[in-house]
Protein backbone atom coordinates (compact mmCIF):
# COMPACT_ATOMS: atom_id res chain seq x y z
CA UNK A 1 0.00 0.00 0.00
CA UNK A 2 2.80 2.42 0.90
CA UNK A 3 4.56 1.74 -2.41
CA UNK A 4 1.32 2.39 -4.29
CA UNK A 5 0.77 5.67 -2.45
CA UNK A 6 4.32 6.78 -3.19
CA UNK A 7 3.84 5.98 -6.87
CA UNK A 8 0.66 8.01 -7.03
CA UNK A 9 2.28 10.90 -5.17
CA UNK A 10 5.05 10.83 -7.79
CA UNK A 11 2.51 10.78 -10.62
CA UNK A 12 0.54 13.62 -9.04
CA UNK A 13 3.74 15.66 -8.70
CA UNK A 14 3.88 15.96 -12.51
CA UNK A 15 1.03 18.48 -12.30
CA UNK A 16 2.48 21.10 -9.90
CA UNK A 17 5.93 20.79 -11.46
CA UNK A 18 4.61 21.64 -14.93
CA UNK A 19 2.33 24.32 -13.47
CA UNK A 20 5.36 25.92 -11.86
CA UNK A 21 6.99 26.07 -15.28
CA UNK A 22 3.84 27.53 -16.83
CA UNK A 23 4.30 30.83 -14.96
CA UNK A 24 7.64 31.39 -16.67
CA UNK A 25 6.27 30.42 -20.10
CA UNK A 26 3.20 32.66 -19.77
CA UNK A 27 5.15 35.67 -18.57
CA UNK A 28 7.92 35.49 -21.18
CA UNK A 29 6.28 34.04 -24.28
CA UNK A 30 2.56 34.87 -24.35
CA UNK A 31 0.82 38.26 -24.82
CA UNK A 32 -0.09 39.90 -21.54
CA UNK A 33 -3.26 41.61 -22.82
CA UNK A 34 -5.31 38.56 -23.84
CA UNK A 35 -6.07 36.52 -20.70
CA UNK A 36 -9.32 35.08 -22.05
CA UNK A 37 -7.85 33.99 -25.37
CA UNK A 38 -4.75 32.67 -23.64
CA UNK A 39 -6.87 30.62 -21.26
CA UNK A 40 -9.19 29.36 -24.02
CA UNK A 41 -6.30 28.31 -26.25
CA UNK A 42 -4.79 26.50 -23.32
CA UNK A 43 -7.90 24.58 -22.22
CA UNK A 44 -9.85 23.79 -25.38
CA UNK A 45 -7.15 22.11 -27.52
CA UNK A 46 -6.10 19.99 -24.54
CA UNK A 47 -9.68 18.94 -23.93
CA UNK A 48 -10.35 18.11 -27.58
CA UNK A 49 -7.17 16.02 -27.74
CA UNK A 50 -8.15 14.02 -24.66
CA UNK A 51 -11.70 13.67 -25.99
CA UNK A 52 -10.27 12.23 -29.19
CA UNK A 53 -8.35 9.70 -27.11
CA UNK A 54 -11.30 8.85 -24.86
CA UNK A 55 -13.90 8.74 -27.68
CA UNK A 56 -16.66 9.09 -25.14
CA UNK A 57 -19.29 11.75 -24.40
CA UNK A 58 -20.83 12.48 -21.02
CA UNK A 59 -24.04 10.76 -19.98
CA UNK A 60 -26.71 11.66 -17.46
CA UNK A 61 -25.52 13.89 -14.63
CA UNK A 62 -22.04 14.12 -16.10
CA UNK A 63 -23.26 16.77 -18.56
CA UNK A 64 -23.79 19.30 -15.78
CA UNK A 65 -21.04 17.94 -13.54
CA UNK A 66 -18.49 18.44 -16.32
CA UNK A 67 -19.67 22.03 -16.73
CA UNK A 68 -19.39 22.79 -13.03
CA UNK A 69 -15.99 21.17 -12.65
CA UNK A 70 -14.76 22.69 -15.90
CA UNK A 71 -15.51 26.21 -14.70
CA UNK A 72 -14.13 25.68 -11.19
CA UNK A 73 -10.94 23.82 -12.15
CA UNK A 74 -10.07 25.30 -15.55
CA UNK A 75 -12.37 28.00 -16.94
CA UNK A 76 -12.69 30.76 -14.38
CA UNK A 77 -9.62 29.44 -12.55
CA UNK A 78 -7.28 30.05 -15.51
CA UNK A 79 -8.54 33.62 -15.95
CA UNK A 80 -8.32 34.46 -12.24
CA UNK A 81 -4.76 33.13 -12.03
CA UNK A 82 -3.84 35.18 -15.11
CA UNK A 83 -5.31 38.35 -13.56
CA UNK A 84 -3.58 37.70 -10.24
CA UNK A 85 -0.26 37.20 -12.03
CA UNK A 86 -0.66 40.57 -13.74
CA UNK A 87 -1.68 42.53 -10.63
CA UNK A 88 0.32 40.89 -7.85
CA UNK A 89 3.98 40.08 -7.28
CA UNK A 90 4.55 36.39 -7.98
CA UNK A 91 5.67 35.95 -4.38
CA UNK A 92 2.32 37.10 -2.99
CA UNK A 93 0.30 35.05 -5.48
CA UNK A 94 2.34 31.95 -4.66
CA UNK A 95 1.82 32.44 -0.92
CA UNK A 96 -1.94 32.80 -1.35
CA UNK A 97 -2.06 29.59 -3.39
CA UNK A 98 0.06 27.85 -0.73
CA UNK A 99 -2.95 27.99 1.59
CA UNK A 100 -4.76 25.60 -0.78
CA UNK A 101 -3.72 22.34 1.00
CA UNK A 102 -5.27 23.47 4.28
CA UNK A 103 -8.40 24.75 2.52
CA UNK A 104 -8.71 21.49 0.58
CA UNK A 105 -8.50 19.54 3.84
CA UNK A 106 -11.36 21.61 5.26
CA UNK A 107 -13.54 21.13 2.19
CA UNK A 108 -12.70 17.42 2.10
CA UNK A 109 -13.73 17.17 5.76
CA UNK A 110 -17.04 18.94 5.03
CA UNK A 111 -17.90 17.26 1.71
CA UNK A 112 -16.18 13.89 1.91
CA UNK A 113 -15.98 13.25 5.66
CA UNK A 114 -12.19 12.97 5.25
CA UNK A 115 -11.10 14.19 8.66
CA UNK A 116 -7.61 15.70 8.29
CA UNK A 117 -4.92 13.80 10.12
CA UNK A 118 -2.54 15.70 12.37
CA UNK A 119 0.54 14.99 10.18
CA UNK A 120 -1.26 16.33 7.09
CA UNK A 121 -2.33 19.51 8.91
CA UNK A 122 1.23 19.96 10.14
CA UNK A 123 2.41 19.44 6.56
CA UNK A 124 0.04 22.15 5.33
CA UNK A 125 1.29 24.62 7.94
CA UNK A 126 4.92 23.79 7.18
CA UNK A 127 4.25 24.13 3.47
CA UNK A 128 2.77 27.58 3.91
CA UNK A 129 5.70 28.68 6.07
CA UNK A 130 8.20 27.20 3.61
CA UNK A 131 6.63 28.90 0.59
CA UNK A 132 6.57 32.22 2.42
CA UNK A 133 10.27 31.81 3.26
CA UNK A 134 11.03 31.01 -0.38
CA UNK A 135 9.19 33.80 -2.11
CA UNK A 136 8.31 36.66 0.22
CA UNK A 137 10.91 39.39 -0.07
CA UNK A 138 8.94 42.37 1.15
CA UNK A 139 6.42 44.15 -1.04
CA UNK A 140 4.77 47.53 -1.13
CA UNK A 141 1.07 48.25 -1.42
CA UNK A 142 -0.85 45.34 -2.90
CA UNK A 143 -3.60 45.60 -5.48
CA UNK A 144 -6.87 44.56 -3.83
CA UNK A 145 -8.21 43.26 -7.14
CA UNK A 146 -5.23 40.96 -7.50
CA UNK A 147 -5.65 39.66 -3.96
CA UNK A 148 -9.34 38.99 -4.54
CA UNK A 149 -8.57 37.21 -7.82
CA UNK A 150 -5.88 35.06 -6.18
CA UNK A 151 -8.05 34.12 -3.20
CA UNK A 152 -11.02 33.39 -5.48
CA UNK A 153 -8.86 31.16 -7.69
CA UNK A 154 -7.58 29.26 -4.67
CA UNK A 155 -11.07 28.74 -3.23
CA UNK A 156 -12.64 27.76 -6.56
CA UNK A 157 -9.98 25.20 -7.41
CA UNK A 158 -10.04 23.75 -3.88
CA UNK A 159 -13.81 23.23 -4.09
CA UNK A 160 -13.50 21.89 -7.63
CA UNK A 161 -10.84 19.34 -6.74
CA UNK A 162 -12.80 18.06 -3.76
CA UNK A 163 -16.00 17.84 -5.84
CA UNK A 164 -14.08 15.90 -8.49
CA UNK A 165 -13.19 13.39 -5.79
CA UNK A 166 -16.74 13.34 -4.43
CA UNK A 167 -18.20 12.70 -7.89
CA UNK A 168 -15.65 10.14 -9.01
CA UNK A 169 -17.41 7.33 -10.81
CA UNK A 170 -15.86 3.88 -11.38
CA UNK A 171 -17.71 3.80 -14.71
CA UNK A 172 -15.98 7.00 -15.89
CA UNK A 173 -12.22 6.89 -16.54
CA UNK A 174 -9.86 9.74 -15.74
CA UNK A 175 -9.17 10.57 -19.40
CA UNK A 176 -12.87 11.03 -20.17
CA UNK A 177 -13.71 13.11 -17.10
CA UNK A 178 -10.65 15.33 -17.61
CA UNK A 179 -11.52 15.81 -21.29
CA UNK A 180 -15.10 16.78 -20.49
CA UNK A 181 -13.99 19.36 -17.93
CA UNK A 182 -11.44 20.93 -20.26
CA UNK A 183 -13.85 21.10 -23.20
CA UNK A 184 -16.61 22.59 -21.05
CA UNK A 185 -14.33 25.20 -19.51
CA UNK A 186 -12.63 25.90 -22.84
CA UNK A 187 -15.90 26.50 -24.68
CA UNK A 188 -17.06 29.02 -22.07
CA UNK A 189 -13.68 30.75 -22.27
CA UNK A 190 -13.86 30.85 -26.08
CA UNK A 191 -17.26 32.57 -26.05
CA UNK A 192 -16.05 35.03 -23.41
CA UNK A 193 -12.84 35.73 -25.37
CA UNK A 194 -14.72 36.55 -28.59
CA UNK A 195 -17.22 38.72 -26.73
CA UNK A 196 -14.70 40.65 -24.63
CA UNK A 197 -11.37 40.59 -26.49
CA UNK A 198 -12.53 40.24 -30.10
CA UNK A 199 -10.43 38.23 -32.53
CA UNK A 200 -7.58 35.97 -31.43
CA UNK A 201 -4.20 37.61 -30.76
CA UNK A 202 -1.37 37.42 -33.27
CA UNK A 203 1.24 34.93 -32.05
CA UNK A 204 4.84 34.46 -33.18
CA UNK A 205 6.79 31.21 -33.23
CA UNK A 206 7.95 31.29 -29.60
CA UNK A 207 4.42 32.14 -28.46
CA UNK A 208 3.00 29.13 -30.34
CA UNK A 209 5.68 26.92 -28.80
CA UNK A 210 4.84 28.23 -25.34
CA UNK A 211 1.14 27.71 -25.97
CA UNK A 212 1.79 24.14 -27.12
CA UNK A 213 3.65 23.44 -23.87
CA UNK A 214 0.88 24.98 -21.78
CA UNK A 215 -1.91 23.10 -23.54
CA UNK A 216 -0.31 19.69 -24.05
CA UNK A 217 1.98 19.35 -21.06
CA UNK A 218 0.86 21.82 -18.37
CA UNK A 219 -2.83 21.12 -19.02
CA UNK A 220 -3.58 17.78 -20.72
CA UNK A 221 -0.82 15.73 -19.07
CA UNK A 222 -0.85 17.71 -15.83
CA UNK A 223 -4.57 17.40 -15.19
CA UNK A 224 -4.54 13.70 -16.02
CA UNK A 225 -1.87 13.26 -13.35
CA UNK A 226 -3.70 15.51 -10.88
CA UNK A 227 -7.12 13.89 -11.22
CA UNK A 228 -5.49 10.46 -11.22
CA UNK A 229 -4.00 11.37 -7.87
CA UNK A 230 -7.38 12.52 -6.58
CA UNK A 231 -8.78 9.07 -7.41
CA UNK A 232 -6.16 7.22 -5.37
CA UNK A 233 -5.08 9.61 -2.62
CA UNK A 234 -6.83 11.74 0.03
CA UNK A 235 -7.57 15.30 -1.08
CA UNK A 236 -5.27 16.70 1.60
CA UNK A 237 -2.35 14.62 0.33
CA UNK A 238 -2.90 15.84 -3.23
CA UNK A 239 -3.05 19.42 -1.99
CA UNK A 240 0.29 19.04 -0.22
CA UNK A 241 1.90 17.62 -3.36
CA UNK A 242 0.74 20.83 -5.06
CA UNK A 243 3.27 22.74 -2.93
CA UNK A 244 5.90 21.61 -5.43
CA UNK A 245 4.52 24.32 -7.74
CA UNK A 246 6.39 27.27 -6.16
CA UNK A 247 9.47 25.07 -5.66
CA UNK A 248 9.57 24.54 -9.44
CA UNK A 249 9.16 28.26 -10.02
CA UNK A 250 12.11 28.97 -7.75
CA UNK A 251 14.21 26.31 -9.48
CA UNK A 252 13.51 27.84 -12.90
CA UNK A 253 14.52 31.22 -11.58
CA UNK A 254 17.84 29.73 -10.51
CA UNK A 255 18.47 27.74 -13.70
CA UNK A 256 17.10 30.12 -16.34
CA UNK A 257 16.82 33.50 -14.72
CA UNK A 258 20.30 33.57 -13.20
CA UNK A 259 18.94 34.08 -9.67
CA UNK A 260 20.85 33.08 -6.56
CA UNK A 261 19.50 30.91 -3.75
CA UNK A 262 19.61 32.57 -0.35
CA UNK A 263 19.94 30.57 2.89
CA UNK A 264 16.36 31.53 3.78
CA UNK A 265 15.08 30.21 0.44
CA UNK A 266 17.05 26.99 0.83
CA UNK A 267 15.52 26.48 4.26
CA UNK A 268 12.09 27.19 2.80
CA UNK A 269 12.56 24.50 0.15
CA UNK A 270 13.50 21.94 2.80
CA UNK A 271 10.49 22.89 4.93
CA UNK A 272 8.16 22.52 1.92
CA UNK A 273 9.56 19.09 1.11
CA UNK A 274 9.02 17.99 4.72
CA UNK A 275 5.45 19.28 4.48
CA UNK A 276 4.83 17.26 1.32
CA UNK A 277 6.28 14.14 2.96
CA UNK A 278 3.94 14.55 5.96
CA UNK A 279 1.02 14.17 3.58
CA UNK A 280 1.80 10.49 2.95
CA UNK A 281 -1.38 8.52 3.75
CA UNK A 282 0.59 5.96 5.75
CA UNK A 283 1.27 8.56 8.45
CA UNK A 284 -2.45 9.15 8.91
CA UNK A 285 -3.15 5.41 8.91
CA UNK A 286 -0.67 4.79 11.72
CA UNK A 287 -2.55 7.20 13.94
CA UNK A 288 -5.89 5.49 13.44
CA UNK A 289 -6.85 2.89 16.07
CA UNK A 290 -6.72 -0.66 14.90
CA UNK A 291 -10.02 -2.17 13.84
CA UNK A 292 -11.52 -4.46 16.50
CA UNK A 293 -11.07 -8.17 15.89
CA UNK A 294 -14.47 -9.82 15.34
CA UNK A 295 -15.50 -12.41 17.87
CA UNK A 296 -15.28 -16.02 16.69
CA UNK A 297 -18.53 -17.46 15.42
CA UNK A 298 -20.22 -20.05 17.60
CA UNK A 299 -20.70 -23.23 15.57
CA UNK A 300 -24.07 -24.91 15.81
CA UNK A 301 -26.09 -21.86 16.87
CA UNK A 302 -27.90 -20.22 13.98
CA UNK A 303 -29.48 -16.75 14.10
CA UNK A 304 -31.57 -15.56 11.17
CA UNK A 305 -30.61 -12.15 9.86
CA UNK A 306 -32.95 -9.45 8.65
Amino acid sequence: MEDKSLRWMAVTAVAPITWGASYFVTRHLLPADAPLWGSALRALPAGLLLLLVARRLPRGSWWWRAGVLGMLNMGAFFVLVYVAAQLLPTSVAATVMATSPLVMMLFAWALLAQRPAAPAVAGGVLGLVGVAAMVLTGTGALDARGLLASVAAMLMSSVGYVLAQRWRDPAVDVVSSTAWQLVAGGLVLLVAAVAVEGGPPSLDGPAWAGLAFLSLVATAVAYLAWFGGLRHLPAGTVGLVGLLNPVTGLALGLLVGGERLTPLQAGGVLVVLVGVALGHPALAARRRPAAPVPAPAVVGVGVSGS
